[in-house]
This record gives C-alpha cells, structure tokens and sequence, in this order.
C-alpha cells in the first residue's frame, strides 16, 4: 500500500539567526539523511513561510510503500542538530493512504476493480 505524508514543520527564528553559511550546512546535513532513504521515501521540501501557513514555516511531502523506512529517516532527522538545538519542531503529519477503498475491496471484499 502506498502511504502519502505532509508533515508540518516550524523553523524558529533562533535559525534564521544563524548565519547563512550555517544554515546551509545544517540543511545539507538533513538532505543527507533524506537521500539515504531514497529508494525507499521520497520526498518533496516546501518553504511556506511567506505563505498563509498559520502554524507552520515548511512542509514537507513524504511518499513510500515502506512506513520502517520513513520512521527511520524521521528518527535520523530527529537526532539532527537542526531538530536537537530546537530550531525546528514538527508540527502535525497528516497521513493518508492511496486508493485505500481499493485495497480493501479488492483484498478483504473480493470485489473486482
């Protein structure tokens, strides 16, 4: 089953007071993480800061069949310096599950497609 997760996040403005170059590094550091689970987890960044986002800066949209993997590359993420000196929470995941109605008529109901 393919899963589909947007997860809200919020940058605090003690990482818009670092310099730059710092941020770069750090953001580099969670791309790394990311790239690990590419085969498995794809995933999309978005900035929404300058956007009507009422408690979120970023999101990010994450894709997989493998929920371990994106677990995984979340609790790497959260072990991250970016996460661990507090310039960024996650906010809320919202979670969703694609052509589930399918799945289960097809699995459970035996019902053609």
């Amino acid at each position: 089953m393919r899963y589909m997760m947007i997860v809200l996040l919020e940058f605090y403005p003690s990482w818009l007071a670092l310099p730059r170059e710092e941020r770069r590094r750090y953001a580099s550091s969670l791309q790394e993480i990311m790239q690990t689970y590419e085969e498995h987890v794809k995933v999309r960044f978005f900035d929404a800061e300058a956007l009507p986002g009422k408690d979120y800066t970023d999101f990010v949209i994450c894709e997989t069949d493998d929920m371990k993997s994106y677990h995984f590359m979340w609790e790497e993420i959260r072990d991250s310096i970016p996460y661990t000196k507090g310039y960024m929470k996650i906010k809320d995941v919202i979670m969703g599950m694609e052509n589930a109605f399918q799945s289960y008529e097809k699995e459970k109901l035996e019902l053609d497609n």
